[in-house]
């Protein structure tokens, strides 16, 4: 065999398996950001879901917000929620009661693997604010 055949066949070997092995890594790269994405996803459902059954407990339970312990207790939520600190989805979720009658919830991924995006609502307006760079508060952007 010539060394013009032998430098043909070691650059279509080398060729061959480059591209491969940049779709192994692309598809690794991908399920990661498929996993924080739905992780967010759902992050984003459960505080709506939160909001909401606030809002119903707030209504029928003499204009007072509960606990997450309370909502689940009173099956409101379900037990999945049921855990200190609650840990749903990839994301910490904390319920803090404010005076006299206010709530703020936030969402915190567990880490860097599970979501990138940190959320944060009350009950002064349900809207759920962003970042991305650390805890979210009332006055990060609207997501």
């Amino acid at each position: 065999m010539t060394s013009g055949k032998k430098i043909l066949i070691v650059l279509a070997v080398v060729l061959i398996g480059f591209p491969f092995s940049a779709l192994v890594g692309l598809a690794i790269y991908s399920h990661g950001a498929a996993t924080r994405a739905g992780n967010e996803a759902a992050t984003i459902q459960n505080m709506k879901t939160i909001a909401a059954v606030e809002a119903e407990y707030f209504i029928t339970r003499n204009r007072t917000y509960a606990t997450i312990d309370q909502l689940v207790q009173e099956q409101f939520l379900s037990s999945k929620f049921g855990a200190h600190p609650a840990v749903a989805d990839g994301y910490v979720l904390a319920l803090k009661l404010k005076s006299p009658n206010g709530y703020a919830l936030t969402a915190d991924p567990q880490d860097r693997s599970t979501g990138k995006r940190h959320f944060y609502l009350d009950s002064a307006s349900e809207q759920i604010h962003v970042n991305s760079d650390g805890p979210a508060g009332p006055n990060d952007p609207i997501l």
